[in-house]
């Protein structure tokens, strides 16, 4: 086995074992930070809120899965979701959300891009809609980085591909 071969083999098995604590049995509320992050693994992301630590396990760039993990002061579990679904894209507020609001509601995105005609930045998500449909949902944010539109459609890498003749 190549040098290649076996650090695919260890990338392979980190993300599994990251999978297998996150859909395992969750986190239960009041439960300490340290044996949440024990069972959970290391964080995607921190981020220091005002009313506790919240950290992100996101499973990009291919997952369709983000969980948010909020403790409070006492760095005790506050709440523990995956917030790339309807309920989470709903949360952020047209005209009103900002970068750091989104990504305190949804996490990292899937990837990044720039409309320059109608000067946006997009921020896109994998997930599956209503728990069927591979979609990606595209935050638009203007230069002030204020969101201005949230479009879905279906996720073009997993899209079956036709080809017409």
């Amino acid at each position: 086995m190549n040098i290649s071969s076996k650090l695919a083999t260890l990338a392979l098995s980190a993300s599994l074992a990251a999978c297998a604590g996150l859909d395992g049995a969750p986190p239960q509320v009041g439960e300490p930070r340290a044996a949440v992050e024990a069972r959970l693994g290391p964080p995607t992301n921190i981020y220091q809120l005002p009313q506790g630590p919240e950290l992100e396990y996101a499973t990009g760039p291919y997952g369709q899965k983000t969980w948010m993990v909020r403790f409070g002061p006492d760095q005790r579990l506050t709440s523990y979701e995956q917030v790339l679904d309807t309920t989470g894209f709903a949360r952020v507020k047209i005209g009103v959300s900002n970068q750091q609001d989104v990504l305190h509601l949804l996490g990292k995105p899937t990837e990044k891009s720039y409309l320059s005609l109608t000067r946006l930045h997009v921020w896109s998500y994998r997930y599956k809609e209503s728990g069927v449909w591979d979609s990606m949902m595209h935050v638009h944010f203007d230069d002030a980085g204020i969101v201005r539109q949230m479009l879905n459609g279906p996720d073009p890498d997993r899209e079956e591909k036709r080809f017409f003749w």
